[in-house]
């Protein structure tokens, strides 16, 4: 039988023991901050009823779900009439489950499910991998990780204020030191474009001008004359494209520019009360910039929306969210409003790796190394390592009889930092030799002092 070269699914990656550890230092940093601001842990099935994730996406996401063939004999419910009506037509009946596409709506429907034992406000974080049958290339992958956090069952703004506290305690935490979270306002893009003549068109202007900071303002102006933009709606709109200077200087032109507008108003009034609050918790340096051109997700945010760049290095956003006022209505339990946050592991980890943030620890699997000479100091080595363990080292055996040079090797290639050699002398005094790689320096002490040792170089 011939063995063919194994491989994995194009847009999927194999992590190994270097970048996961490191993967897993942003994760657990991040989680330690979620529950520290009062959000539950949450796990919901890789999978999928594809009624639960259909028509939830737009036609784009239904295209890019993953299907799941049916158990046993998938098609034995196809005809020929099925063929003739297309391929979704065949999905519904060779397929009833998909894999998860984003973290949000199976959130929906859990809460929709549970909402009789859940605490309202509910806060809940969600760290679990999702799939899109998307075109894999550079930054875009077919299975990735989603950092979610949210709360739901209350519009206060003080949520959207805690979201900018939690962001940057993660970027601090995480050595992040350069990075703006941009924020805006859905109702404030709503009332643009009622003012500049185009109501109900924000889904256009938004989309044109998401585009600002890639393609300019011309293109974007080109693009929105063929989404039958008119010259006296773009002529109007310009001076919000146009306009720079400091948060309140662009509180006080959107007065001024979007004045007799209701919904203007109230976006106004939620944005000033998101900076009062964020101001109120103390915060020395909030790195918030009111950013009128800010439009992420349109179709789906209702309030306050947020994106965050890191600065010093050339990627795009590595955090976003915000406020929705309908998550649960597509199941049947509407008016549930939430606001919620999403951290970009892929992108922070490219952004930890430019910038060199990662703590040189973090690199490390084993703190120590025993290398036994033979089999007798071997099973004398046993209880040693079992004492280190019992003191929460990191620590392991050379499992075989090898010569020491092999053993040395191994720890270096392993970037292990200390190593505990024993002979028939250190078997009989109880001293042992311990030998910093690092420095190529080696001394003789005993199992206690070796602990003392070590749990002060933590």
């Amino acid at each position: 039988m011939s063995s063919s070269k194994p491989s994995i699914p194009k847009g999927t990656r194999d992590f190994g023991p270097d970048v996961m550890i490191r993967r897993n230092f942003i994760f657990e940093q991040i989680k330690t901050i979620f529950q520290k601001f009062g959000f539950l842990p949450l796990e919901t099935p890789a999978m999928e009823q594809l009624s639960v994730l259909m028509g939830k996406y737009g036609e784009e996401g239904d295209r890019l779900i993953f299907k799941i063939l049916n158990s046993g004999d998938f098609a034995k419910k196809i005809n020929l009439s099925d063929f003739e009506q297309g391929y979704k037509k065949i999905t519904t009946s060779i397929s009833e489950k998909g894999l998860r596409y984003d973290l949000t709506v199976p959130f929906a429907r859990f809460v929709v499910m549970n909402r009789n034992d859940l605490v309202f406000p509910f806060k809940r974080y969600q760290i679990q991998p999702v799939w899109r049958g998307d075109n894999p290339q550079r930054g875009r992958y077919r299975e990735f990780y989603q950092c979610d956090a949210d709360v739901v069952g209350t519009d206060s703004l003080i949520c959207e204020a805690e979201i900018v506290l939690m962001i940057n305690e993660v970027m601090s935490k995480l050595g992040i030191q350069q990075f703006t979270i941009k924020i805006n306002n859905r109702k404030l893009l709503t009332a643009i474009t009622e003012k500049i003549g185009m109501p109900g068109c924000e889904t256009d202007l938004c989309v044109a001008i998401d585009k600002l900071d890639k393609i300019g303002v011309e293109k974007v102006v080109d693009e929105l004359k063929t989404k039958e933009f008119t010259e006296l709606a773009i002529a109007a709109l310009m001076p919000v494209l146009e306009f720079k200077g400091s948060n309140k200087e662009k509180f006080d032109f959107l007065k001024d520019f979007l004045i007799g507008s209701e919904t203007g108003l109230k976006g106004l009034e939620e944005m000033t009360a998101v900076f009062e609050y964020t101001e109120a918790f103390g915060l020395t340096k909030n790195n918030l910039e009111f950013d009128l051109t800010l439009a992420r997700g349109l179709s789906y945010y209702t309030g306050a929306i947020f994106e965050v760049k890191a600065g010093g290095v050339q990627i795009g956003s590595i955090s976003g969210g915000g406020r929705y006022d309908n998550l649960t209505g597509v199941f049947g339990m509407p008016g549930l409003s939430g606001v919620g946050i999403s951290f970009g592991i892929d992108r922070i980890y490219d952004v930890m790796e430019e910038l060199n943030l990662f703590p040189a620890t973090s690199n490390l699997s084993s703190k120590i190394l025993i290398c036994p000479f033979d089999e007798e100091t071997k099973k004398y080595a046993l209880p040693l390592l079992y004492q280190l363990r019992q003191k929460g080292i990191n620590s392991e055996i050379y499992p075989d009889v090898a010569k020491m040079k092999k053993q040395l090797d191994y720890a270096d290639r392993k970037k292990i930092p200390y190593v505990l050699i024993i002979g028939s002398e250190e078997m009989a005094t109880g001293n042992l030799t311990l030998k910093d790689m690092l420095k190529g320096e080696q001394q003789r002490l005993d199992i206690n002092s070796i602990i003392a040792k070590l749990e002060q170089t933590a």
